[in-house]
């Protein structure tokens, strides 16, 4: 489904005449033949990002502009995962982990102050059918319920600070309506989700040089909104 080429830190997902919707920088919906996960250096400074990510894409080789997410993980540690008409690309890091406790706690982390991808995980699903105009925003609700459940078994976490989603679309394959987890879009899209996130933390967690984070505090940079709303019946 999608051709993947990974060169100089850069992966580039590839398809023609695919329709991307991109949670991450400059995002929104786009179509065209690429999307991009770069992989930035540590320490990585303060730039302007449309000549940082054009720079870095023409360095690889890369011709084509396309929805481009950004991580501090390495792209060894990118899995692919497939079933049936969908597919997932996902680099997972977990050094700024953010978490939704129901009850008040005192574990603190340490937030940033702005939002370079320091670990993020970053989830390109891409399908073959041809998506209505509400399933493939849908679509983005279902990687992120998918990625949620995953990070809260796997690690008792929500996700990250940073996280970034692209899902895509062949708009000439068959039609389908919507993309909700009953359906075979969200039921292939949350398994590929979850099998490519586990593969992608277990990659990049084994190898030993870097430490799994078993708390919000124990983490570099971390999350933890236990601040209470006011909440009251509607009229």
């Amino acid at each position: 489904m999608f051709e993947t080429t990974v060169r100089d830190g850069v992966c580039r997902i590839a398809r023609d005449e695919t329709r991307w919707l991109s949670t991450g920088y400059a995002g929104g919906e786009s179509h065209g033949p690429t999307a991009y996960n770069v992989t930035v250096p540590d320490g990585w400074p303060e730039m302007d990002l449309d000549e940082y990510i054009d720079e870095r894409r023409q360095r690889a080789g890369f011709d084509d502009p396309g929805p481009t997410l950004l991580t501090g993980v390495e792209q060894r540690h990118a899995h692919r995962a497939r079933l049936g008409p969908v597919e997932a690309v996902v680099t997972a890091g977990v050094s700024n982990p953010a978490t939704l406790p129901l009850e008040p706690t005192d574990e603190r982390g340490e937030p940033r102050s702005d939002d370079r991808p320091v670990g993020t995980i970053n989830v390109v699903v891409g399908t073959t059918r041809s998506l209505a105009p509400g399933a493939l925003p849908n679509l983005l609700t279902v990687v992120a319920e998918a990625k949620t459940a995953t990070l809260l078994a796997k690690m008792g976490f929500t996700g990250t600070t940073t996280d970034a989603v692209v899902v895509a679309c062949d708009p000439s394959g068959e039609e389908a309506a919507f993309s909700g987890s009953a359906t075979d879009v969200g039921a292939a899209t949350r398994a590929c989700v979850r099998d490519a996130l586990v593969a992608s933390l277990d990659s990049r967690y084994a190898v030993g040089d870097v430490d799994l984070p078993e708390s919000v505090a124990e983490a570099a940079y971390g999350v933890v909104t236990d601040e209470r709303a006011d909440v009251e019946p509607l009229d």
